[in-house]
């Protein structure tokens, strides 16, 4: 076994990768707010309203299934001992990975015309590209994580009569220093951001680290994120006092949809964004005609997160 020579080593892994089907199927469990369906309701209260209350499908794309089957392979890599862990390992875990998604998904089958597709060969080529450039970015023999595909969850107090908030994620990765330190990791299959994405970027992460406070205590000593499609590491530093600001803003963003689930008044933010938006026929602003609003689920009833959300 190959010693751990990083200051980011400790225990077992967790979990195991989601399906599509599953990643698509609401959680029965009380309502909260994930750091995808907060930036929706930034984005457009009327995308937050679809996917969160509504649930209405939406088609997965071939780079958004391929992402799936990236983040699998990559926590597949890591319930390897560590001296496995090396890229041809990683190649080939890409078709079985492929293999259990479309298991649980039958219908992604649609994408290609058939298991003798030539686009598919090449797809799964391309999924293996993106394994082999993780390997360019860090050394998984010398890792040892604490958990991946990690669930967390911490409540924070609401504004006035609101109810309170309850945060819930998924974490990539979480590596623990043997002196206690913590570092989030998150893989993303596309290129690294810039300007404006790259705050949207670290918006997800400073999520991760408010709840990691919350329920340990700890402000992780490092935030990284690893853009795979073009080989590049984005890391970050946070501090405890722009955890607290960042609480703040993510209550208000809570009391904003209570306000508008209250009312049913989710309405469209029209931006470039709605070129690529599956619900753009069905609304509003582009003369469309919205579904009758379900109403907030109860306590036990629909939340605003789903499984999906570990794969964004």
């Amino acid at each position: 076994m190959v010693t751990d020579r990083r200051p980011y080593g400790c225990a077992a892994l967790s979990g195991g990768s989601p399906t599509l089907r599953a990643m698509t199927e609401i959680c029965a469990r009380r309502p909260a707010l994930s750091p995808s369906r907060a930036a929706d309701f930034k984005q457009c209260p009327l995308l937050y309203r679809f996917r969160a209350l509504d649930r209405l499908p939406e088609t997965p794309s071939r780079s958004q299934v391929r992402g799936t089957v990236v983040h699998a392979v990559l926590e597949r890599l890591f319930a390897l001992s560590p001296d496995r862990r090396d890229a041809e390992a990683g190649r080939e875990l890409v078709a079985p990975a492929w293999r259990d998604v479309l298991a649980g998904s039958p219908e992604l089958a649609g994408l290609f015309a058939g298991p003798e597709d030539p686009e598919l060969a090449e797809w799964l080529d391309s999924a293996r590209a993106l394994v082999d450039a993780y390997f360019a970015l860090e050394d998984p023999r010398l890792i040892q994580p604490e958990a991946c595909e990690l669930l967390v969850e911490a409540e924070l107090g609401a504004d006035g009569d609101e109810r309170p908030l309850l945060l819930r994620g998924y974490i990539d990765r979480l590596d623990v220093a043997p002196s206690g330190e913590i570092r989030v990791v998150d893989y993303k299959s596309g290129t690294a951001p810039r300007g404006l994405f790259e705050a949207k970027a670290l918006f997800q992460m400073k999520f991760y680290a408010l709840v990691l406070l919350r329920i340990r205590g700890v402000v992780p000593r490092q935030l990284r994120l690893l853009y795979l499609a073009d080989r590049q590491a984005l890391s970050y530093t946070p501090d405890e006092a722009e955890l607290i600001r960042f609480e703040r803003t993510l209550v208000a963003i809570w009391s904003a949809i209570q306000r508008a689930a209250r009312s049913g008044d989710f309405r469209p933010n029209p931006s470039r964004m709605c070129d690529w938006c599956d619900h753009k026929p069905r609304c509003p602003a582009f003369g469309g005609t919205c579904p009758p609003y379900p109403g907030w689920p109860d306590l036990f009833g629909a939340g605003t997160q789903t499984a999906r959300d570990q794969a964004e």
